[in-house]
């Protein structure tokens, strides 16, 4: 599904004075498809890294920060070269490893032509009295899908061309908008659910139970991401 937001990616990559970039965001609003998404139209190569699935990288953080080293031994993890130049590195659930996100300080001051991108879903809470990259990283805030993409997905371009033609939207396609906004407000923005709205559409009533379902399980997971951090 097409989202805006690879837009703000794009501008960010040919900023001549970019820094490290963190995307932050609610969980299962599309971070991750996204970066993925990002390194393969946008770069010649990228290399992902997730401190989530691979504990064992924080490891690579103890001894030191040195930005070299620590491409040396991604390398090494992932054996693949890193191009520090051309290349994308995504660093994502950063929050699981804070040096790593302290160590976007030295890769601005000290590798500032890699492109690093990373994400992470509640920092504040995660990080406590670990030192931040304050003034050395960028930061991009990605929420669920608009409206407009949500008329996208659903129906491709149909809808935003009558949007941008008409000054005056007439009745009809206003009757019709008005109809798709009821539905996005029933199906959110997040874009499994509106994946799974868009699969289901030609029968509502399938639609809807479908979406409730997954709706109700994420609300659930959400409880329990929380309660993991009760005591902080």
């Amino acid at each position: 599904m097409k989202r805006t937001f690879l837009d703000k990616l794009a501008a960010w990559k040919t900023n001549p004075n970019r820094k490290p970039l963190i995307i932050k965001g609610a969980r299962q609003v599309g971070k991750t498809y996204l970066l993925h998404q990002f390194g393969s139209e946008y770069f010649p190569n990228y290399h992902y890294f997730n401190f989530e699935q691979q504990e064992e990288l924080a490891r690579i953080f103890t001894l030191n920060l040195d930005p070299s080293r620590i491409i040396e031994e991604l390398e090494v993890h992932q054996n693949r070269k890193i191009d520090s130049i051309n290349d994308l590195v995504v660093f994502d659930e950063i929050q699981a490893c804070p040096r790593a996100l302290t160590s976007l300080k030295y890769f601005q001051e000290k590798m500032p032509n890699l492109a690093i991108a990373s994400a992470g879903s509640l920092l504040g809470i995660h990080l406590g009295p670990v030192s931040f990259p304050v003034g050395k990283v960028d930061f991009l805030t990605l929420y669920p899908m608009s409206f407009e993409e949500f008329l996208f997905a659903c129906e491709g371009d149909r809808s935003l061309k009558l949007l941008k033609l008409h000054s005056r939207i007439p009745e009809l396609v206003h009757e019709h908008l008005w109809n798709q906004l009821k539905l996005y407000f029933i199906v959110g923005g997040l874009p499994e659910i509106v994946a799974i709205f868009c699969q289901h559409k030609d029968n509502l009533l399938t639609a809807f139970q479908e979406v409730r379902a997954k709706q109700s399980a994420l609300i659930l997971a959400y409880y329990a991401d929380i309660a993991k951090h009760s005591g902080k």
